[in-house]
């Protein structure tokens, strides 16, 4: 058995509001949702060119639980009324410490990549132009062999910001998230563009998923293709921050159907794939230009954070078919109290799916928004008391004590 273990710790600072990605035709403004425990997970996506948008609803929250077991056919949804406001409180400025996990699983090989940068500035050096801290992590989850994922993670750097178009201000404005996350989008497109090239040397019969999360500042970007997973804790709650593109979620399913491709037994695309996007597998997609029911354009939820939020679960498809949102949440939760230590969290998150017999490589990331040092118990001391007694009380307290 092959483990991999890893954990970094570094300042960065938290964030604001909550982002859901609906087709309902309300306003785009921010949606403060930083007093109310929720359970989000963002399935009502648009899929020819999905965005990401900002809401505010103070009078309404979404709740929504995707079945990820392959007879589910669907994604439920619900909703639910309740009023957030804004408090000073919320803007606090965490130290975030991450730590993560890799098991070759009941695999022969493992075809998890994933990377775990705390301080994005280090890795980037004079690239590096924003005023307020960052943060990037990912999970690439390979198929068809490991060369894929290795290739996608080996030029994420690359790819992501070093050949980037990224915006060179980091304010709290709507064009420069809008342009940080065009630029997002467009490194997805040319890494599975690179992977097309012979230069590659890349199989066309290769593949990977692919899941990222960028922090900087108050903001948090998430980008996702395939079936790995990304969950927030806010206040104990589980709340799913991507979208699972498999054929079990309707929408996925008519995006296919209506680019002429077939769901098969077991949810099998055109009986080859489980899940409907992809970094890779040319196989299915050559001739290049040509539309294909696979493809690489990843759904994008930008998050703003607040003191609610405890840490971000970072999982492939290992963990999820095994555990729900709730029950990953609930389980490092419970390991943070004790250990203070989130590479510990992720490697027990790890082994929880092996001992409920996972049939996958099983990979990790736990990421903390607060500080993880043990609170210092304060001993309280009892008050003292001066008892006066008169001289003949306290002859007849020495008799009764043993006649001293």
């Amino acid at each position: 058995m092959v483990a991999e273990t890893e954990i970094l710790c570094s300042q960065s600072v938290s964030v604001q509001y909550y982002s859901a990605k609906m087709p309902t035709k309300i306003e785009t403004e921010f949606f403060d949702v930083s007093s109310a425990a929720v359970a989000v997970s963002p399935t009502d996506i648009t899929t020819t060119s999905p965005r990401s948008q900002i809401f505010r609803a103070s009078d309404t929250e979404i709740s929504i639980e995707i079945c990820r077991s392959e007879s589910a056919r669907c994604c439920s949804t619900s909703t639910q009324s309740t009023t957030a406001l804004e408090t000073p409180s919320s803007r606090f400025v965490p130290s975030i410490c991450s730590g993560s996990h890799s098991d070759i699983g009941p695999r022969r090989y493992n075809e998890d990549e994933h990377i775990r940068i705390d301080d994005l500035s280090v890795h980037l050096g004079s690239l590096y132009r924003w005023s307020q801290p960052s943060s990037f992590y990912a999970v690439f989850d390979g198929h068809g062999g490991s060369d894929a994922a290795a290739y996608v993670k080996n030029n994420a750097m690359k790819f992501f910001f070093e050949d980037a178009n990224l915006p060179q201000t980091s304010d709290d404005d709507e064009k420069f998230f809008q342009d940080l996350e065009r630029a997002h989008r467009k490194a997805f497109s040319s890494i599975d563009l690179a992977l097309a090239d012979e230069q590659s040397s890349v199989d066309s019969y290769c593949g990977t998923t692919a899941l990222t999360a960028l922090v900087l500042g108050r903001y948090l970007l998430i980008a996702n293709v395939g079936d790995c997973r990304a969950v927030l804790c806010r206040k104990g709650v589980a709340v799913q921050l991507s979208h699972d593109h498999r054929s079990s979620c309707l929408l996925e399913r008519e995006r296919v159907e209506n680019l002429g491709g077939t769901i098969q037994k077991g949810g099998y695309l055109n009986g080859e794939l489980t899940v409907t996007r992809s970094l890779g597998d040319w196989y299915m997609k050559l001739p290049l230009g040509s539309p294909s029911p696979l493809i690489a354009e990843p759904d994008v939820q930008q998050t703003l954070l607040t003191e609610d939020d405890e840490f971000l679960i970072i999982g492939c498809d290992g963990i999820w078919d095994r555990m729900s949102n709730q029950e990953a949440v609930s389980l490092v939760r419970r390991e943070l109290r004790h250990t203070h230590n989130p590479q510990q969290c992720a490697q027990e998150l790890v082994n929880q799916a092996l001992r409920l017999n996972t049939g996958d490589n099983v990979t990790a990331i736990v990421v903390c928004f607060s500080s993880l040092e043990p609170q210092n118990s304060v001993v309280s001391q009892r008050p003292r008391f001066r008892f006066c007694l008169a001289e003949e009380a306290r002859k007849k307290l020495q008799s009764l004590l043993g006649g001293n």
